[in-house]
């Protein structure tokens, strides 16, 4: 299995280097036919790599690093070539190889086109080498091997956003890697003092150790540096500014990826390198990281409330967008709680989030591709603009995606949510339970102004007077978005009617990380 994990990285750092290779042919609409359906067959195969090792998972113990490598790599500053999965990993390795052959699939169709835009065959070697850094960002286990994960993802997506997006999409480009790449340089720094004070980077043995050598200041340190660095990905409030901007110029596959992979990688980080490494100066900062979580919360869906009313020329992408921050603020509030209630709440949401989102952005797309706009106000015209009788399959999953995206129960997005309050409800010894407290009390709070904005949302798009609606009369669902899409519908079901099968998973990862390793 650890073959498999190896080939799961090479395979689309080989197709990414085959792109620059002249093989393709001297037409250039072929070339770019051959090179989009290569990228199909590379996510494709990842994908089945990916079942594979997902089969061959002992599953009688998800809390023990399995498919492991360890070589030395660079020996002179004790950098280890280390992957591993285990049942923290191996979901969120599941959902990105799942999206990014959804979204390779997808583009096939609607590689966005113009003027200024490249060759698909520079957008299908960016997409690969995209991919090798999310899937390395889960797998590795050497502090500064997920930094330079962390940092392979940057500059895809920065060109995804600059070349094929819409808008102001070089401004926003600009900004999504100005802001991550200060938090990725404040995160090495905090990256680089536990790995001087501890003698190693290898996030096994630190997370054995469990703060063992590590003074009570440096913890802190540490821990403030990383998860500043980590927040700004997630992303928290106050530092989420870059995200909007980034969703709204991005091309719908882009933003399928930011949502559904990208935070995810700033959550997993807290998960994978707070919580086990320098736990007592987690704990120190623990209350802070709630009480952003909880404004994070209620700020995100007070935004979205005022994108979705009338008049306010909202932009369907940016309210998503804004709707990610309110969403990944549950998250933080369970790994801020410390317990293992509120982490395993905080991995499930991590899922349910990009299933979940990630639909909503290819529905979205999939209007603004008819419309011309993502404009709510153009969109819903005088009455709504009455999908469910003009586009009743995509009104129907919009519909669905909202509705889950809401916490509704048997649904993917009501257990991670629900978990995450409950965390906060009971937090960890030495946290302040009436500080908690106040945080669930505000997430409640945010969960029915999440069902005000988005029950508005569907209101406006899909209900409505087909006769005075806005004047394009949209295409129904098309055959390759049915195959991109069906995926993430039917798996936001099946979490939401069968949760142990991810919290089966994480459960015990998630007691081995708190409990020292």
């Amino acid at each position: 299995m650890n073959a498999v994990l190896i080939a799961l990285l090479v395979l689309p750092l080989a197709g990414a280097a085959l792109t620059l290779a002249p093989v393709f042919g001297a037409d250039a609409a072929a070339a770019d036919r051959r090179a989009l359906r290569l990228n199909t067959v590379v996510t494709g195969v990842v994908l089945l790599l990916t079942v594979a090792l997902a089969a061959g998972f002992d599953h009688d113990e998800p809390g023990r690093m399995q498919a492991t490598t360890d070589v030395s790599w660079i020996p002179a500053i004790g950098v280890r070539f280390h992957l591993g999965v285990d049942g923290i990993s191996l979901p969120l390795i599941v959902l990105t190889s799942l999206l990014t052959f959804l979204c390779a699939l997808y583009s096939e169709k609607r590689l966005p086109t113009g003027e200024d835009v490249p060759s698909a065959r520079a957008f299908t070697g960016l997409f690969l080498l995209l991919e090798v850094g999310m899937l390395a960002t889960f797998a590795v286990l050497d502090l500064l091997l997920f930094f330079l994960a962390f940092e392979i993802v940057l500059i895809p997506m920065y060109f995804l956003i600059a070349r094929w997006g819409s808008g102001a999409k070089v401004p926003a480009a600009n900004r999504f890697i100005l802001y991550t790449l200060l938090g990725s340089a404040v995160m090495l720094l905090g990256f680089l003092l536990v790995g001087s004070k501890a003698g190693t980077f290898d996030m096994q043995a630190l997370a054995a150790a469990h703060g063992n050598g590590l003074s009570h200041t440096t913890q802190v340190i540490a821990a403030l540096a990383i998860m500043v660095g980590l927040a700004v990905k997630a992303p928290a409030w106050p530092l989420h500014s870059w995200l909007p901007d980034a969703h709204t110029a991005a091309p719908t596959v882009g933003s399928v990826l930011l949502a559904g992979v990208l935070l995810k990688m700033g959550t997993y980080g807290l998960v994978r390198v707070l919580l086990p490494v320098v736990p007592d100066g987690t704990a120190t900062l623990a209350p802070y990281l709630g009480a952003f979580a909880a404004v994070g919360i209620v700020y995100g869906s007070l935004a979205c409330l005022a994108l979705a009313r009338p008049g306010a020329k909202g932009d369907l992408k940016r309210l998503i967008a804004y709707s990610s921050v309110g969403h990944m603020g549950f998250v933080l509030l369970g790994i801020a709680s410390l317990t293992q209630v509120g982490v395993n709440g905080a991995l499930f949401a991590n899922i349910a989030h990009g299933l979940i989102t990630g639909l909503l952005f290819f529905v979205v797309g999939a209007l603004k591709d008819r419309y011309g706009t993502a404009d709510l106000d153009t969109l819903a015209g005088g009455t709504g603009a009455a999908l469910y009788g003009r586009a009743p399959r995509i009104g129907g999953l919009l519909a669905f995606a909202a509705v889950a995206s809401l916490g509704l129960p048997g649904l993917a997005g009501f257990w991670g949510e629900l978990l995450a309050m409950f965390g906060a409800f009971d937090p960890a010894d030495g946290l302040s339970r009436p500080a908690f407290v106040t945080y669930m009390v505000l997430a409640g709070l945010g969960t029915f102004l999440t069902a005000a904005y988005l029950l508005i949302v569907v209101k406006r798009v899909c209900m409505g007077d087909p006769e005075q609606s806005a004047p394009v009369e949209p295409a129904d669902l098309r055959p390759y978005e049915a195959v991109s899409w069906t995926p993430l519908a039917a798996l936001t079901l099946l979490a939401g009617l069968w949760p142990a099968l991810l919290l089966g998973l994480s459960e015990p990862a998630v007691k081995h990380l708190l409990g020292g390793g």
